[in-house]
């Protein structure tokens, strides 16, 4: 088994949500002899975001390209054979604003390639990242689960299913920021879930 852990977090060190990814991926690795992992972390290793030269060197056939819109490219090219490679993903995801992180973001908009990770069929678009387990490590200051407030789980599984990823877990440790008790509550809840559903 080969794991990728995606740490979204703005921050490299004490985030919450890479605690709760941490969790997941130890367990994966103490459950599967010889599993292997990857970590990506999006605040020590940021991606450029998907801007108008980056659109225009994706746009341009290869073998027109700049050495700088080659290079760009390349940078996408790495983290699609990134998630290409591995059986599982684990993203660790805090809510910044309702939303995902910028960092996340960007990480989606490097992986998401028409005829790559993903195309349009006859039939309609069909995603090309089959066969992946991915774990959603949630970390929430306030309680938002099941509320028409969250647009983070809505988001994550329509745009992960039309890449292809369809089996997708997600782990809520919520309320973080309402008290000491809260806080111990949810981690709480977070580990147990973490021990039921992560084989």
């Amino acid at each position: 088994m080969k794991i990728l852990q995606i740490n979204a977090s703005a921050r490299s060190a004490g985030a919450n949500s890479t605690r709760l990814a941490d969790a997941i991926s130890a367990r994966l690795l103490a459950r599967n002899p010889g599993a292997t992992l990857e970590l990506r972390d999006l605040a020590a290793q940021p991606h450029p975001v998907l801007d108008e030269p980056a659109l225009g060197a994706l746009f341009t056939p290869a073998e027109q390209r700049t050495p700088e819109q080659a290079a760009r490219v390349a940078l996408d090219d790495a983290l699609i054979a990134q998630v290409q490679a591995v059986d599982v993903i684990v993203l660790g995801v805090p809510m910044y604003n309702f939303g995902v992180p910028v960092q996340l973001k960007t990480w989606i908009d490097a992986i998401a390639r028409a005829g790559v990770t993903f195309r349009y069929t006859a039939n309609g678009p069909e995603g090309l990242l089959k066969g992946k387990k991915v774990y959603v490590a949630l970390a929430r200051g306030g309680l938002y689960r099941d509320t028409p407030a969250d647009s983070q789980v809505p988001y994550l599984k329509s745009v992960l299913a039309f890449l292809g990823m369809t089996d997708v877990e997600f782990i809520y440790a919520e309320g973080l920021a309402m008290g000491a008790d809260s806080a111990s509550k949810a981690f709480a809840e977070a580990t147990a879930r973490i021990e039921e559903v992560v084989v």
